[in-house]
């Protein structure tokens, strides 16, 4: 079992920045695609970024050019820096990892989210 927890939410003013953090443990043999989803109340829970182990990059179009994601490797960790925060980035974010075992048994994990709110 892996298990993901993100830190780094709260509130914030429009226009503004935060950053969220996503660490995973438990029995790791390698973890591939990690990411950041996001739903807001009463919609589909949405790609918001995702980067790969070996540092490839997706973002959703509404972030482009406000977020990055990156990644270190060594501490299983995921980062989403978020700058020129909007209302409409207001959400739950989730963190999700591609976890691959020795057996080659793929398996999909999730963290359990952190709110981000950005007041107008």
């Amino acid at each position: 079992q892996v298990q993901l927890v993100e830190s780094g939410g709260g509130l914030v003013q429009a226009g503004g920045s935060l950053r969220l953090s996503c660490t995973a443990s438990g029995s790791i043999f390698s973890i591939e695609t990690m990411g950041w989803y996001r739903q807001a109340p009463g919609k589909q829970r949405e790609l918001v970024a995702a980067i790969t182990s070996g540092g490839d990059t997706n973002y959703a179009d509404s972030v482009k050019g406000r977020f990055t994601i990156s990644r270190d490797n060594a501490k299983n960790t995921v980062y989403l820096q978020m700058n020129s925060l909007k209302p409409e980035d207001t959400a739950v974010y989730y963190c999700n990892a591609d976890h691959v075992s020795r057996w080659y048994r793929r398996t999909t994990y999730w963290g359990q989210g952190t709110q981000v709110t950005v007041s107008s």
